[in-house]
């Protein structure tokens, strides 16, 4: 893993205090869209992690999609490495469905592979979000939404697809729920912003409470 730290670190804005500043360790376009919108200023970085060596060890020892989705935002969180005071959000999301984790598809032919064995099944979404400050883990929160899939026809599928095209490529699960993915269930459990990636309910509530947001 190679640490990275952006290039200027953004003060705070209007909802926060002005220390520490916070830094988001995703390279997820929808969570810095998700917390952009709430008022947060913030500075986001892609950081270099090896997902797939961590999942694939994580297996070999036993652990839990938990476990993996875990220990994947410390590290990503981790990867941060600056002299300022600032608090590092790092996120992972892993998708089970029926005890197979799925990984980002790399073709359109592997994600409707996936699609089709999400398909009239429900799956859950293995939500991590770690906070680091000075190096050490000073917050974690774990949440796990449920989603459902109708029994979409084989048509409906390869006009989503087509659609879609590679932008499906980017989501473990095929799909944007905030787009043409909502097109895809019958159900969803959880939190909104848990099922794009970022809970922001319980982040806020631990930033308010070490008056890092205002309360």
């Amino acid at each position: 893993m190679r640490a990275l730290t952006p290039m200027r670190i953004e003060a705070g804005g209007p909802f926060q205090a002005a220390t520490p500043a916070i830094v988001l360790a995703s390279g997820s376009a929808t969570r810095r869209t998700l917390l952009a919108s709430t008022g947060l200023r913030f500075t986001a970085f892609a950081p270099d992690v090896d997902e797939t060596a961590v999942k694939i060890a994580t297996r070999r020892d036993g652990g839990t999609p938990e476990h993996s989705a875990m220990a994947l935002a410390g590290l990503k969180a981790a990867a941060f490495q600056g002299q300022d005071d600032v608090l590092v959000i790092g996120c992972d999301q892993i998708l089970v469905c029926n005890n197979v984790w799925f990984d980002k598809p790399a073709t359109l032919a592997i994600a409707r592979d996936h699609l089709q064995h999400l398909r009239g099944r429900t799956h859950t979404l293995v939500t991590a979000t770690i906070c680091m400050r000075r190096g050490q883990r000073v917050w974690s929160h774990m949440a796990k939404p449920k989603l459902t899939m109708r029994n979409f026809t084989n048509t409906f599928l390869d006009a989503y697809l087509a659609e879609e095209g590679e932008a499906v490529l980017h989501s473990v699960g095929c799909y944007r729920v905030e787009g043409l993915g909502m097109q895809l269930f019958d159900a969803m459990e959880g939190e909104h912003s848990a099922i794009l990636g970022l809970p922001l309910t319980p982040l806020l509530a631990y930033l308010r409470a070490q008056s890092i947001a205002l309360a």
